[in-house]
């Protein structure tokens, strides 16, 4: 069997992808992104689920990307059922940058609840990217039950999933404001906050929302 030069360039970079030096790993998934082989696919999505580094990382999602969908949904898809949470994560992160609507049956109820909050994040992120037009306001009620978990970043994801969904998103959000849970309100109000004036900033609008629900108020007084 002839080896070719271009065989052994394939080999060379899928070979680097595994290089204990980080530098060489994002060199090697620049090199296979920018000469796209169908062999390098499983081999781009099998080192997404454990590479430890995020530029690496998001040069692999690159990588992905540059290859063809009918080549990587199907893989893909695969991956955001896997137990390895760093797997689902970069899975449904590479999906967003897809943007392929074909992937929209796997966001499902369970993933916008992964109990990993970075999984969790990447499908609220790939969900509002890949919903199909008059799902909004069904997406905007599962990812309100969200409201009030984590730290701020979990937090402000979720916010900024919400205001990307735009005015469908109003009501299930008026509802969280009046929940039981003073982390859900707050939280809600925050995001109310947002939508009104996206240039708040989000630790403004917690803070605020914050003192609000400290008083008893909904936020809905005087409206």
């Amino acid at each position: 069997m002839t080896v070719t030069g271009q065989d052994t360039d394939a080999i060379r970079a899928l070979q680097g992808l595994e290089d204990g030096r980080s530098s060489v790993r994002l060199r090697a998934a620049l090199a296979v992104g920018t000469t796209p082989d169908p062999r390098f696919v499983g081999k781009l999505i099998e080192r997404c689920a454990i590479e430890p580094e995020f530029f690496v990382r998001d040069m692999l999602t690159w990588a992905l990307t540059r290859h063809p969908v009918s080549m990587t949904l199907p893989e893909l898809l695969r991956e955001v059922r896997s137990e390895r949470t760093q797997a689902r994560s970069q899975a449904l992160h590479t999906l967003s940058k897809i943007g392929d609507r074909q992937a929209w049956p796997a966001l499902t109820r369970t993933l916008l609840s992964d109990a990993d909050d970075e999984v969790a994040r990447s499908a609220w992120r790939a969900a509002v990217v890949l919903v199909p037009e008059g799902e909004e306001s069904a997406l905007a009620s599962v990812l309100a039950t969200q409201l009030g978990r984590g730290g701020r970043e979990t937090q402000r994801s979720l916010s900024r999933a919400l205001v990307a969904l735009g005015d469908v998103m109003v009501p299930a959000l008026l509802a969280a404001t009046t929940a039981a849970d003073p982390r859900m309100r707050t939280h809600a109000l925050a995001t109310q906050r947002l939508l009104r004036d996206p240039d708040a900033g989000f630790e403004c609008a917690i803070e605020e929302a914050k003192r609000v629900v400290a008083l008893g108020g909904s936020g809905q007084e005087g409206r």
